[in-house]
């Protein structure tokens, strides 16, 4: 293991890595957290880790947070007050363990070795209390491990943590990657923490993953993450406006049709449409928000397929989609992290759409909430727009779930991370279990 922790050559050439400002530096005596956000596929991600930072920034100065992202729509974003972000040059995921820069004609390996620079150069200079790493234990096609080993042998009073949301995969699959990878044995050197942001009850991934128990030992369940300031407006505390048209929809039921960035979501929306034209119901105004990252020409298609309809709204994206979900009479949407449990959150009526590839992630997720009673599944395949035919006015028309079966669902994620970092950063190297080279 010490040699996937050696130091790796860098160069910095080909991007332009400013800083987004906004943040601050550091009060005397706050502690100082540096979240890595891969962000090679989707929103999912830099949603959750901009609800972590949001929930960090919001308790009373104890802590200072950066983030760094790779995010090709980071500087669209809207961001917690406070925030210091640091962009990486953008990259693609193409297929398992496959990446491409995003810059066209970029080389992947001078785009991979410029990220490693700019991860390596932040860490040296703010040296944090606290890395929270999320998802992917060595980075982004390994780019972590130079930094990781930076961290272990020159920066003693910084903790590392590893934040997983619950389901990766198909166990079996998680448990075959991570044994040719040698991820446990990563984990295990190089993670003093790891935390997963779910419920034990619900998914165990010590024995799904299987885990040692000197991994087990580590393991911290959190809680389903939501940041405070999306709860809240999930719950009508705060106010936002939806992404439709009020008077379009007229008093219509509204179904909110949405794949989070976008980048894989077609399928679904053109499904949705066969549905729609199927069921030709006057009562149901729809709303598809086709996401940033999808292809030009795909949108132009739905556009297309929709010209002349008044009961269909395209747009092409929001970074504050919580509004809109809290109004929505029913939503229908892939099954990623983050949408799920903004969808539990605000209790909201959904039939869960997963993808079917290149993880078994979504569908494992869509189905155990569908088991619980708190949403419809449709699989996705050739019989979908049958299905959604059937299913949307079948949900719009049910009773909502029963509140205890909401309440048995544990959203504190967010709020359990921020008790864990103060405990973990007050606590410092001391109770490091890994061996220094």
């Amino acid at each position: 293991m010490d040699s996937l922790l050696r130091p790796l050559p860098s160069r910095e050439r080909g991007f332009s890595a400013q800083k987004i400002h906004g943040g601050h530096d550091a009060a005397d005596g706050a502690i100082k957290v540096c979240l890595y956000s891969h962000d090679t596929f989707g929103l999912g991600h830099l949603r959750r880790n901009l609800a972590i930072a949001d929930q960090l920034l919001r308790s009373g100065g104890r802590f200072s947070v950066s983030l760094l992202t790779g995010s090709p729509v980071i500087r669209q974003w809207n961001l917690p007050p406070g925030l210091r972000v640091q962009p990486l040059p953008p990259v693609v995921k193409t297929g398992a363990e496959r990446y491409a820069s995003r810059q066209s004609g970029q080389p992947f390996g001078l785009t991979k070795g410029y990220r490693e620079a700019l991860i390596l150069k932040l860490v040296e200079e703010e040296r944090p209390d606290v890395f929270l790493v999320d998802h992917a234990p060595a980075g982004m096609n390994g780019e972590l491990l130079s930094t990781l080993a930076l961290i272990r042998n020159e920066l003693p009073q910084t903790r590392t943590v590893l934040g997983l949301r619950d389901i990766l995969d198909d166990p079996a699959t998680v448990r075959r990657v991570w044994e040719e990878q040698e991820i446990p044995s990563l984990i295990e050197h190089a993670y003093d923490d790891v935390f997963v942001y779910g419920s034990e009850r619900l998914f165990d991934v010590v024995a799904g993953y299987g885990m040692t128990a000197a991994l087990a030992q580590r393991v911290k369940y959190c809680g389903y993450v939501v940041g405070r300031s999306r709860f809240e407006q999930l719950h009508g505390r705060a106010n936002g406006a939806v992404c439709w048209n009020p008077a379009r929809a007229a008093g219509r039921s509204v179904v909110l049709v949405t794949a989070g960035g976008g980048g894989d979501g077609q399928f679904l929306m053109r499904a949705y449409l066969r549905a729609l034209r199927a069921q030709r119901t006057p009562d149901v105004h729809t709303v598809i928000v086709t996401g940033p990252l999808m292809p030009a020409d795909q949108s132009a298609e739905l556009h297309a397929a929709t010209a002349g309809r008044d009961d269909v709204e395209i747009v092409a994206y929001t970074t504050d989609l919580v509004p809109s979900i809290r109004h929505a009479d029913l939503v229908v949407s892939m099954a990623g992290y983050n949408t799920s449990v903004e969808l539990l959150a605000a209790r909201k009526k959904a039939i869960l759409v997963p993808r079917s590839a290149p993880r078994e992630e979504q569908r494992l997720r869509a189905k155990l909430l569908a088991n619980l009673g708190l949403c419809a599944y449709a699989e996705p395949g050739p019989d979908l727009a049958d299905s959604l035919a059937t299913l949307v006015p079948a949900v719009l028309a049910a009773p909502p779930p029963d509140d205890r079966l909401w309440d048995a669902v544990d959203l504190q994620g967010a709020d359990r991370v921020v008790a864990e970092l103060d405990v973990v950063a007050a606590d410092g190297g001391r109770s490091r279990v890994r061996g220094v080279a």
